[in-house]
């Protein structure tokens, strides 16, 4: 008991000094005040609001109903389209988010190399996918299911094919072409933190790295680059995984809505049908809240791999 309550009035006294920081900085949290607001509202309350529907039944037109776990029951044990779309998730998760992530920072690397005008040119160029939104449109144009499409037309011609393959209907190819597409638009906004931190380097750092024997660009990449890189790498890691999971206008666009057999069924695009088609929003949550869950997970457990880059 005498423990217990030194152990309160520990934490009383810290309280309390805490509370005279925060009212010396007040000015601070009053300029930070509109941001709290905006995050609440339109983060942190949405996530909450979705976590409770998740236990309910809720089609909008009725009040929610709680139904406790048989959201996830069915989810899990009974929806065998989710199955195959956590399938499709995953394997386009585990594709392109580590090589979407290699390719952005190798990507920036070489490109740091480059004198500073070519260098902001070969930027844009590299960036210009994400900036475009929808251009893998222009896929859908390559990979068109007749002898028009520019894929079909060059292996026709060259008698690799004798008929057009059905490359963005056939169950056979969807998921190929997806990944292939998916990757290209992988140079986002973790490709620009790379290239901000690139350039952030102080050279100094490197020459005093070759006095205390640094002996080449590998050395001299996991020694000085990465460690000085690590909240770039953070968020870029977070920006492959939030992208690798959050596939859906992809394969809605080019495959259909729904695809053949469900074959290029995503978690995010199982989301969007019943959370906009069937307005079973109940559903709709619980599938978010796992999806949420599971990129929660994945980005804690990178964190703690990147915590031992340099080391």
């Amino acid at each position: 008991m005498e423990f217990l309550g030194k152990y309160l009035q520990i934490k009383k006294r810290n309280a309390k000094i805490a509370w005279k920081k925060a009212k010396m900085s007040k000015t601070c949290y009053l300029f930070l005040l509109p941001y709290m607001i905006v995050f609440t509202a339109f983060y942190i309350l949405p996530v909450a609001m979705s976590v409770f529907y998740s236990f309910t039944y809720f089609n909008v037109l009725e009040p929610a109903k709680f139904v406790g776990l048989e959201n996830y029951i069915n989810l899990l044990l009974a929806d065998d389209i989710f199955l195959i779309a956590v399938k499709n998730t995953f394997l386009l998760a585990a594709i392109t988010g580590p090589l979407g992530y290699i390719m952005a920072f190798l990507f920036a690397w070489f490109i740091n190399e480059l004198p500073r005008y070519i260098r902001a040119f070969a930027v844009l160029v590299f960036y210009a996918p994400t900036i475009s939104g929808q251009a893998y449109l222009v896929w859908s144009i390559l990979f068109s299911g007749d002898a028009y499409g520019y894929v079909n037309s060059f292996l026709i011609k060259f008698g690799i094919i004798s008929e057009p393959v059905l490359w963005l209907t056939d169950t056979n190819y969807m998921m190929n072409v997806v990944i292939i597409i998916v990757l290209w638009m992988s140079l986002g906004q973790g490709f620009l933190s790379f290239v901000a931190g690139l350039t952030g380097i102080d050279a100094s750092q490197f020459e005093a790295g070759y006095v205390d024997g640094v002996k080449n660009r590998w050395q001299e990449l996991w020694y000085i680059t990465l460690p000085n890189m690590k909240p770039m790498l953070l968020f870029g890691a977070v920006m492959a995984i939030t992208q690798s999971f959050g596939v859906a206008d992809v394969t809605m666009a080019l495959c259909g809505f729904p695809s053949t057999d469900y074959a290029a069924r995503t978690v995010v695009t199982h989301l969007i049908d019943y959370g906009t088609t069937r307005f079973e929003m109940g559903y709709a949550s619980a599938i978010a809240t796992v999806l949420f869950v599971v990129m929660l997970l994945l980005n804690k457990a990178i964190q703690a791999a990147l915590s031992k880059v340099g080391t």
